[in-house]
């Protein structure tokens, strides 16, 4: 018996598409943490890492959107990196703590919102 399903002739790197590859890794920049370790890495110092980032601005578009497990922040983060000042300030531990406090404040607002997690 044959496979007679179509194959895709995108390469696979690992044994992912390039595609789900790169949705990994705009997801993991919803972590205010993450940032910071890639700014103590030098890499949002480099013109082109900085221009990949721009790159991934497309998952912004509904089309691309809709696979973020977390689009809010993931997509405020990507703005973000778009600004010079703010692959600067995101070093700091204070920038990171600030982006942490405001996420959870932004989840328990939703979560209240939602009815759920109500007090005792």
């Amino acid at each position: 018996m044959t496979d007679s399903s179509p194959k895709s002739t995108e390469p696979l790197y690992g044994g992912y598409t390039r595609f789900e590859l790169e949705l990994e890794f705009v997801q993991c920049l919803a972590n205010p943490w993450y940032l910071n370790h890639l700014a103590t890495q030098k890499l949002l110092q480099n013109s082109s890492f900085v221009a990949y980032l721009n790159y991934l601005q497309y998952f912004s578009k509904p089309e691309y959107t809709k696979y973020l497990t977390y689009p809010g922040p993931t997509l405020k983060a990507l703005q973000l990196l778009q600004q010079e000042q703010f692959r600067k300030d995101i070093l700091s531990p204070e920038t990171v703590g600030r982006m942490v406090e405001g996420g959870v404040v932004a989840t328990l607002g939703d979560s209240a919102a939602r009815g759920v997690g109500g007090t005792t």
